[in-house]
């Protein structure tokens, strides 16, 4: 049994959605107000690495979680197919680029874990440099956090069934035709590779431990990404800088 078997893509059946829905919007006003404090003190950062199959919902999350935060504080890159310059340097050369600032947190919507995905799954590169690659992005991330950066993961776990009517969705309704890529269903036919491929990714990058989102609903997917986030944050600890400078302070009178 994989490690996806023990995350229900639902998410716990337990859960009200009313009460989920209120308790995220609170959570939602912490992240606000501690990425004011991240942004304030610009001495840590974090990158949000969001990983899922197509439909999954990567776009929305981002927006959603980050709805009503000033877009000073917040970046969102997407890593798609390498142009050819990007093809010309190694693989992370496009990746640490868009790291982030301090003070910053940035979104990276697919990551370089793409480039263990798709090389697997399509067999385009040698399996020896791909067990390197595995070697290669934990030191990466070690790097990065032991530079200031906190790197949190995150799986938006979408179920086979849910993918079908999300895909179809955007066949269907007007306004989700922009959507529409043929390719995601034939990326749909290789679903069991790229969920072997991915089970390894959370056995063998886990040194930074892997968040599983419920994403079958977006409620359920942005409770637990908010959860997850906001206890990142409030282990950061940000605090607002001292003044450094009292020179144009006008003295008290008395």
């Amino acid at each position: 049994m994989g490690i996806l078997a023990a995350h229900n893509p639902s998410g716990n059946p337990e859960w009200d959605k009313k009460e989920v829905k209120k308790e995220t919007k609170l959570l939602l006003q912490e992240i606000k107000n501690y990425t004011n404090l991240l942004y304030a003190e610009r001495k840590q950062s974090v990158l949000l690495v969001l990983q899922g199959m197509d439909a999954s919902g990567k776009d929305g999350l981002t927006r959603n979680l980050f709805e009503g935060i000033s877009p000073t504080w917040v970046n969102a890159y997407s890593f798609k197919k390498p142009s050819d310059e990007e093809l010309e340097h190694d693989y992370m050369w496009r990746i640490h680029q868009k790291t982030p600032k301090k003070g910053m947190i940035t979104v990276f919507n697919r990551s370089y874990y793409e480039d263990i995905l798709v090389p697997s799954v399509y067999g385009l590169v040698d399996q020896n440099k791909i067990d390197e690659r595995y070697d290669q992005i934990n030191q990466f991330e070690k790097y990065l956090e032991a530079n200031g950066t906190r790197v949190v993961k995150c799986f938006l776990n979408l179920s086979y069934e849910t993918q079908e009517l999300k895909l179809n969705e955007r066949i269907n309704l007007p306004e989700k035709h922009w959507k529409h890529n043929d390719l995601d269903w034939e990326t749909r036919e290789k679903w069991g590779e790229f969920m072997s491929v991915y089970e390894g990714l959370f056995s063998k990058c886990n040194d930074i431990p892997w968040h599983f989102l419920p994403a079958d609903k977006n409620w359920t997917k942005l409770y637990v990404a908010a959860k997850v986030l906001l206890k990142t944050l409030k282990e950061m600890n940000p605090q607002f800088p001292d003044l450094i400078s009292n020179r144009f302070i006008s003295p008290v009178k008395k």
